[in-house]
């Protein structure tokens, strides 16, 4: 998209008008005109809804969880009807940027769905245990305990969010035809592993870690703690700098949306690495540089500062291989 042309082609009128009420659309929508990571949403919407049914005595407040999701998928409807009304690229933007802030809704959403089967912590711990011999969640923080260190873990870790909401909106300027298939591979594997999160509960080292004691983990005892989570979400502070910018950064949006949920596999390596892949595949090879130093340190970061164990990453790499073979990026073509 010419510089000179963006603004015009933003509030353009698609040509074609697909926007009315269901013939399709530019972007290769379906018949009624919703963009495949909608259909991804309303996918996992309806899972949680038969999941929320079917665990309805143990939820601490199901009717409360049903309304949120009428709440969320109505949102989606009403921009929807927008672009039948006015079928722009703003208006699509638009779309796909709801999609985009309602992930952190979805997110801290799973650890009210599996809080009721208790942790499994002390299995994937053991997994670390026996692969490495040690934690090292524990001792990487303080082995390199250097500001600048601290740091580079904690802006990497950060740079998660440069990874899927930025690469989105690179893809919208830079090749709008295959915004709606590189926004569905983002959001379906985010949906796929809140799926697993919501199945098989891990809350990551930063809790598990408190609720044991560290000098029971520093000892490999490593016990199953049960329900302890469906009570309290506690957790360690976080090591490293806590001065340092990237520190303050990934504290404050841990306060808004972190919960004992969702570490196995890590959903952030495993999205940053379905994103590299897509970059890569559409052979975007100046911005594949310019993203390779975040997700270096962004993989070594989730360890680091006790958010995932070291499997829970490792594990998040082969997610990000499975979910760009499953969600077709293949397909993708060069920008």
């Amino acid at each position: 998209m010419r510089k000179e042309n963006i603004f015009k082609q933003l509030f353009m009128i698609e040509k074609s008008k697909y926007g009315r009420f269901g013939t399709g659309a530019p972007l290769g929508m379906g018949r009624w005109g919703f963009i495949a990571p909608e259909l991804a949403q309303f996918a996992y919407a309806l899972f949680t809804v038969l999941f929320i049914l079917f665990t309805w005595t143990g939820l601490d407040n199901p009717q409360s969880l049903l309304w949120e999701r009428m709440s969320m998928l109505s949102g989606t409807i009403a921009l929807w009807l927008v672009y039948q009304l006015w079928p722009c690229r703003f208006v699509m933007a638009c779309r796909v940027g709801y999609l985009l802030m309602m992930l952190g809704m979805w997110y801290p959403d799973t650890y009210e769905l599996n809080k009721q089967f208790g942790s499994f912590d002390h299995i994937v711990a053991a997994w670390d245990q026996h692969l490495f011999g040690c934690q090292p969640a524990l001792l990487f923080s303080q082995i390199h305990n250097s500001k600048i260190v601290s740091e580079l873990m904690y802006l990497g870790y950060f740079s998660y969010y440069l990874f899927f909401i930025v690469t989105t909106y690179v893809i919208f300027f830079l090749d709008y035809r295959q915004l709606e298939r590189v926004t569905y591979m983002i959001f379906g594997g985010f949906f796929a592993c809140y799926v697993i999160f919501a199945l098989f509960p891990v809350t990551g080292p930063q809790y598990y870690y408190l609720a044991v004691g560290l000098d029971e983990i520093a000892a490999g005892n490593l016990p199953d703690i049960g329900h302890h989570f469906a009570s309290t979400q506690e957790c360690l502070t976080p090591p490293g700098w806590q001065d340092g910018v990237g520190y303050q950064l990934c504290h404050m949006m841990h306060q808004a949306g972190e919960r004992p949920t969702a570490a196995f596999p890590s959903s952030h390596v495993a999205i940053a690495t379905l994103v590299m892949l897509i970059v890569a595949r559409m052979r975007m090879w100046k911005y594949l540089i310019f993203l390779a130093l975040p997700y270096l340190f962004l993989c070594l970061a989730t360890v680091y500062i006790m958010a995932h164990y070291a499997i829970d990453s490792i594990a998040g790499l082969f997610t990000g291989f499975a979910l760009f073979l499953l969600f077709g990026g293949l397909k993708l073509q060069k920008v």
